[in-house]
């Protein structure tokens, strides 16, 4: 099994959607088929099926969650230090061509959201970076052609 690496703040989210999945969402949708069962016959009862189809959907994310969590390996980014770039770092850097500086922390697959901040260690630009230092300069293969970043600052938020 494949551990899944992810930060303390990644790890409690996904421990947070497990609990309200199963205390909100398995109650409100085991009231919602009480609700059509009593309209009568079930072949035909859209809201039946639509009731069933949202418990299905419920039931696997909370198999894949579950999983998700057994298979954690969380990392504690706050006790983390150093000067090179690894997991849970927050990186700045600028574009060489633009100079557009952009900063952002290196997180789990499942927490990444580049309009927060936060990019996948599976990235193309992550994997560049693991391992420099402040003041390297780095070459990722972007969509539109490669793109050179000079490393500004390595940060442990």
């Amino acid at each position: 099994m494949e551990r899944i690496p992810m930060t303390a703040a990644g790890f409690k989210a996904l421990e947070d959607e497990v609990n309200h999945l199963k205390n909100t969402e398995r109650h409100a949708i085991i009231k919602l088929i009480a609700e059509a069962r009593a309209h009568g016959d079930l072949s035909e009862n859209a809201e039946y099926h639509a009731a069933k189809e949202r418990q299905a959907f419920i039931e696997g994310r909370l198999i894949e969650l579950e999983d998700k969590i057994g298979r954690a390996d969380v990392i504690d980014v706050s006790k983390l230090s150093g000067h090179t770039v690894t997991f849970g770092a927050t990186v700045t850097i600028v574009d060489e061509d633009s100079d557009e500086k952009r900063k952002f922390q290196i997180v789990g697959d499942l927490e990444a959201d580049a309009k927060k901040g936060r990019i996948s260690i599976s990235s193309p630009i992550s994997r560049a970076l693991i391992g420099k230092a402040k003041g390297d300069t780095v070459e990722v293969a972007a969509p539109g052609g490669a793109r050179s970043y000079e490393i500004l600052k390595v940060e442990w938020l």
